[in-house]
């Protein structure tokens, strides 16, 4: 395994490789888990050469508490990707290596996709993840890149991002890694205590019910079905329910045939933000 801290040994090992074999990038703030390694794995599957970028990103989070909280476990994170392969690059700066002597967010315009769900609680939240993505895009310069559906928005918000920069990659989304309770693989679950992380799979097995229900029933009244469910779970503190277009992630006012639908969830365990999400059709 190789592991790279600048630029310059990032630049110097990408240059020792035969880029006729694919080039895949899997971006990852650490704490790594076995949804992670489901990337990584894709990932290997699709390419001969693989970089994982291990970088806790400033600029994507609103939360300073939350920031200072996130867990660092390089070591781990290391260990673990040893375990899938020992052909592996790791990229993984400093702050100051990525964003040089001022931490800076760029503005995107992402047509209204980053103004829903998430956006309306995570002010300049995406701008910051497409800062990250399209920096570390630029700099790997790879053929396919992997990011998880967990965070389905961010993934479509990618796909916008090298749309409207005009970037050669391909982003490849894979599908939610769960733990056996059903709850998304998720670095934040680890500060769970153990009886909350067996809870919070609530979470899934709301949505799973919801998608039955949006077979027979309005989008309106699934949605008012879920906020019922969570408001008697009073260790889970629904944020949003929202169902939308998956392409444009345009709220439903009344179902069309021909579109497919997504529904997702923010709630807070124990005052630890988590999200999930679900095909309806």
């Amino acid at each position: 395994m190789v592991l790279v801290r600048t630029k310059k040994e990032l630049a110097s090992h990408l240059s020792s490789l035969d880029k006729t074999k694919g080039l895949g990038l899997v971006p990852t703030m650490g704490a790594l888990h076995k949804g992670h390694l489901a990337l990584v794995k894709k990932a290997i599957s699709e390419n001969e050469n693989i970089i994982v970028s291990i970088f806790v990103n400033p600029t994507q989070f609103n939360n300073k508490e939350d920031l200072e909280k996130y867990p660092q476990t390089l070591e781990a994170d290391t260990a673990l990707l040893k375990g899938v392969s020992d052909a592996i690059c790791v990229f993984t700066p400093t702050v100051e290596e990525i964003y040089a002597d001022k931490v800076k967010t760029k503005l995107y315009d992402f047509e209204g996709l980053d103004k829903v769900m998430e956006g309306e609680f995570r002010d300049d939240h995406f701008n910051g993840v497409g800062t990250i993505v399209e920096t570390l895009l630029d700099l790997v310069n790879p053929d396919n890149a992997y990011f998880g559906e967990k965070d389905f928005q961010q993934l479509q918000i990618i796909k916008k991002l090298v749309a409207i920069e005009n970037i050669p990659v391909k982003i490849i989304g894979c599908p939610i890694v769960r733990e056996a309770s059903g709850l998304a693989m998720s670095s934040r679950n680890e500060r769970l205590s153990e009886n909350m992380r067996k809870e919070a799979a609530f979470i899934y097995k709301t949505l799973k019910t919801a998608k039955k229900k949006f077979g027979t029933e309005s989008a309106k009244k699934v949605m008012d079905w879920v906020e019922s469910q969570f408001h008697k779970h009073h260790d889970l503190d629904l944020e949003y329910i929202s169902i939308t277009d998956v392409d444009t992630l345009t709220p439903i006012q009344k179902k069309q045939k021909n579109i497919k639908y997504r529904a997702f969830v923010a709630a807070y365990a124990e005052n630890i933000r988590l999200i999930d999400n679900i095909a309806l059709n």
